[in-house]
């Protein structure tokens, strides 16, 4: 089987709309219905949501307190537009660190969700955000565990990532599958 993956020469936020047709064109090919998108901000939730009316999609924010104590990133006006086009969002703990974090700040040291979260990033941040947020929403009940979905990530801000997996829950982590990478940057 000889399959297409589209490397992108850097990392970054210009390329979420050549993400965004990559996988809406697999997507309508493959008959895949669960989209899952990383989104801080919301703003490229909000693309995702528009380029993905009728799907099931789910927008994974950070959770609040990420970057500031009590401070959710996701913007109000961007929170409204994703619901309007019938986007879920889920804003939770991390996969690959919650609690560890706290952990790694306080003792200095790392955890093993920490250690499988940097081992990923042999592949590109985007792909361990993928992973994660495929877990994340997984243990959500917002996708299925029984069919491929994709997942859509980046480096940052915006999306240069994207992989099909067969998600699973964070008890059975190993049992996820990374099935195919569509897109993703050198």
């Amino acid at each position: 089987m000889k399959e297409n993956i589209v490397y992108f020469e850097r990392t970054g936020k210009e390329w979420t709309d050549e993400v965004l047709k990559i996988c809406k064109e697999y997507a309508e090919s493959q008959g895949i219905k669960d989209i899952v998108v990383a989104s801080t901000t919301g703003e490229t939730g909000v693309k995702a949501s528009e380029m993905f009316k009728g799907y099931n999609l789910v927008v994974v924010t950070h959770v609040a307190g990420f970057r500031e104590p009590g401070k959710v990133e996701l913007l109000d006006e961007h929170r409204k537009r994703i619901e309007e086009n019938n986007g879920k969002i889920l804003t939770t703990s991390h996969a690959l660190s919650g609690v560890e974090r706290s952990i790694r700040k306080k003792f200095g040291t790392i955890g093993p969700a920490e250690l499988m979260a940097n081992t990923l990033r042999l592949f590109g941040e985007g792909t361990k955000v993928c992973v994660e947020i495929a877990v994340m929403a997984a243990d959500a009940g917002l996708i299925p565990v029984d069919r491929d979905i994709i997942c859509i990530a980046g480096t940052g801000r915006g999306a240069d990532t994207a992989l099909v997996i067969k998600p699973a829950h964070s008890t059975n982590f190993f049992d996820l599958k990374v099935k195919k990478i569509l897109c993703k940057p050198l």
